[in-house]
């Protein structure tokens, strides 16, 4: 809605004095979103004035305006509506302003606030907690643009799904919550898609008890993949480590990411790990080491040869797992390596 010819324009001299009143940093904006200092109406002292009714100080607020300059041409109603929109599920207007600094783009989409309204009340209704809501605003502002019956729709279907598939009623609600805060963005997925990819599942023989361990598994990853993907990436695997698709469905429960990655990706990673001198069957024992990129397996091989472990003739457990769970790991090879060994029949030297 705003023009963005920025050649026969020039720029809004009055905008520009209420940036400069602000101590805002307007080379910013002009390397950022020039075209918002060319628009004929802005609202910089009346945004400003919101903001600092927040609490918001000078320098936060000439944070905010820099970093999200299209806030100024929001109209000071709309810029009300969303700040009580957003009170819904926040705790105070500290917290609120402290999010709007972190996360200007987010709050300043104004565009579907009655569709975030009611998306918002819906997930109360659903049992999720606000602290976990006010993230998705954040991180993953997008679920709240759709009608709430879309997010209704995809909800009812991973339900009536789950205990299809042999989840029990008292755990539903407990498994869709937690999947949603894991992977907010299953909302953005069909009904359709949803129920072909668990169809998928099933025709490759996966038991209804296992396609509920790799939904749990995947963090509802699997929703955002289509069953072409699913299909070459089984195969690929099934054709490396050379297996019947018995086994080929053990390492997928071993390791989602067969499923979830695409061939490039498992391939780039595998030409890695055989660079580093690691064998096929040493990745088949141990598949989960493909959910690492290259550059991390690098990184951790290194770290382990340097206490002199040889990741060639040992197993690649560990290389697995999260960061921490790797500083776990090497801590552990690393006080092994410096322990002195202790004889219990020598004499103890005790100095006086």
């Amino acid at each position: 809605s705003y023009t963005t010819d920025t050649k026969s324009r020039e720029e809004n001299k009055k905008t520009l004095e209420s940036l400069y009143s602000l101590s805002v940093d307007i080379t910013k904006i002009r390397r950022l979103k020039e075209w918002v200092l060319l628009q004929d109406v802005a609202y910089v002292k009346e945004i400003a004035a919101i903001l600092q009714e927040m609490g918001a100080d000078e320098t936060t607020v000439a944070n905010i305006i820099e970093r999200c300059p299209e806030a100024i041409l929001h109209t000071p109603a709309e810029i009300n509506s969303q700040r009580a929109l957003w009170q819904l599920v926040c705790q105070n207007e500290k917290q609120l302003i402290k999010l709007i600094e972190q996360f200007p783009e987010s709050f300043f989409t104004t565009k579907y606030q009655q569709n975030q309204k009611a998306n918002i009340l819906f997930f109360q209704e659903l049992g999720l907690k606000n602290n976990i809501i006010t993230r998705f605003l954040t991180s993953a502002p997008s679920i709240f643009y759709n009608p709430v019956e879309k997010n209704k729709n995809v909800i009812e279907t991973l339900q009536r799904n789950y205990l299809n598939l042999g989840g029990s009623e008292a755990n539903m609600k407990i498994w869709i919550l937690k999947l949603l805060s894991q992977n907010p963005f299953i909302l953005l997925n069909t009904s359709t898609a949803i129920q072909e990819n668990l169809e998928f599942l099933q025709k490759n023989d996966f038991a209804d008890q296992e396609v509920l361990q790799l939904l749990s598994k995947l963090k509802g990853f699997i929703f955002q993949l289509n069953s072409t993907t699913m299909q070459k990436s089984m195969l690929f695997s099934k054709n490396i480590f050379k297996c019947s698709d018995q086994e080929l469905k053990q390492l997928v429960l071993k390791c989602p990411a067969l499923l979830y990655y695409s061939v490039p990706v498992l391939e780039e990673r595998l030409e890695g790990l055989l660079k580093e001198g690691i064998s096929i069957s040493q990745i088949r024992e141990t598949p989960m080491v493909l959910e690492l990129t290259t550059q991390i397996v690098q990184y951790r091989i290194k770290k382990l040869s340097a206490l002199g472990y040889d990741i060639k003739s040992g197993n690649l457990e560990s290389l697995n797992g999260t960061k921490k769970d790797f500083e776990v790991t090497y801590g552990k090879i690393q006080s092994k390596k410096e322990r002195p060994i202790f004889n219990p029949v020598a004499p103890l030297h005790v100095e006086d």
